[in-house]
């Protein structure tokens, strides 16, 4: 076993992917706005790229918008709509347990104006769909609530959310950052309208992410960069075309089958006394993992010195417990205790 153990964070990318990329890096390099044939080249790839990512989600080609990343699509998803509300305000619902950059774009959104409620979690980081239902009102614009927590793990009942959405004629967008490729999504099925991804979350790479858009075209969302026309007209800037096409090749290639590290993992776990955090219902690459004593934590990390973090990423540099552990009810002492180890990842199987 290798010691990298925070897939969740950030994943490699194979020579395979890397391969796909370096033609368009300083080969096939022309704008793909330009109307020349080289230009057309890359259009074609970019293109190419959106047809693989929409059949993943049963979505069109037209309605992936292509971004820096998830943390942009999550904040065009929900600032864009915000933003044709200025006058008159308006009420959103999102959960306490979203990532970072959701909680912080909700919390500019409070500050000029608009009204934000924080559903709370279950002790497994389960959102019900009951206390959604109860929380919607006559100005509610938008329901965001993530696909799968970053920390836990926990599966989300997104097409529930889809559908009390659809009954209330509210938009519905979810950060799919931890599922996309790990769980099957149909954003008709689940009646999603916005839907954000990240590229390094599936071995593709670091700075590309994507937003679907239902029925972009016609979209009323406001573009956070305003540029000469790309994407739709909903995020303006130069396709980076390497990027885009070695986010294709990531979904193209995605592994569909364990790591045999994921049985060696099991071994080494049950050699200690810990608790697995997040319920039943989790993707089987994340797992939180909560130590019952100082003395068990100082054994595991002394006999298995892995990469691992205390919560996600934008956590990791904190002294305090973060703001999922919090939300579910752990005190600090306990959180203290709890690591997230993340596998290599690879697809839910539907059994």
């Amino acid at each position: 076993m290798n010691n990298y153990f925070d897939y969740a964070a950030s994943t490699p990318v194979s020579q395979h992917i890397l391969n796909a990329m370096k033609p368009w890096e300083n080969e096939k390099f022309a704008n793909a706005s330009s109307a020349h044939q080289a230009g057309r080249a890359s259009a074609q790839a970019i293109q190419r790229a959106r047809e693989l990512i929409a059949d993943k989600i049963g979505a069109l080609p037209s309605e992936i918008i292509f971004t820096s990343g998830a943390s942009e699509a999550n904040n065009l998803a929900i600032k864009g709509v915000a933003f044709k509300h200025l006058d008159g305000k308006g009420h959103i619902i999102t959960s306490e347990i979203e990532h970072k950059c959701i909680l912080n774009a909700c919390a500019f959104l409070e500050s000029i104006g608009f009204v934000v409620t924080y559903l709370a979690p279950d002790k497994n980081g389960r959102i019900s769909p009951s206390s959604l239902a109860e929380e919607i009102r006559s100005d509610t614009i938008l329901i965001s609530i993530h696909h799968v927590n970053n920390e836990l793990g926990t599966i989300q009942s997104i097409e529930e959310f889809g559908a009390i959405a659809f009954e209330h004629n509210i938009p519905f967008h979810t950060d799919a950052a931890q599922s996309f490729c790990k769980c099957d999504i149909d954003v008709d099925d689940m009646d999603i309208d916005m839907l954000s991804l990240s590229g390094h979350k599936i071995y593709g790479p670091k700075g590309i992410g994507a937003l679907y858009v239902r029925d972009a075209r016609d979209s009323e969302l406001v573009p956070l960069i305003h540029g000469g026309g790309q994407e739709a007209g909903l995020r303006g800037g130069t396709s980076p075309t390497p990027l885009i096409v070695g986010l294709a090749a990531a979904v193209e290639s995605y592994p569909t089958k364990s790591d045999p590290i994921e049985k060696q993992f099991l071994d080494v776990m049950t050699q200690f006394d810990c608790i697995r955090n997040g319920g039943v219902s989790v993707v089987p690459s994340t797992w939180s993992v909560t130590f019952h004593t100082d003395e068990e934590v100082t054994r595991f990390t002394s006999d298995y010195p892995w990469l691992i973090s205390q919560g996600s990423a934008c956590n990791a540099l904190s002294n305090v417990a973060s703001h999922v552990l919090s939300a579910i009810g752990m005190s600090e002492e306990v959180a203290r205790r709890t690591y997230r180890i993340s596998l290599p990842p690879y697809q839910l199987s539907e059994s």
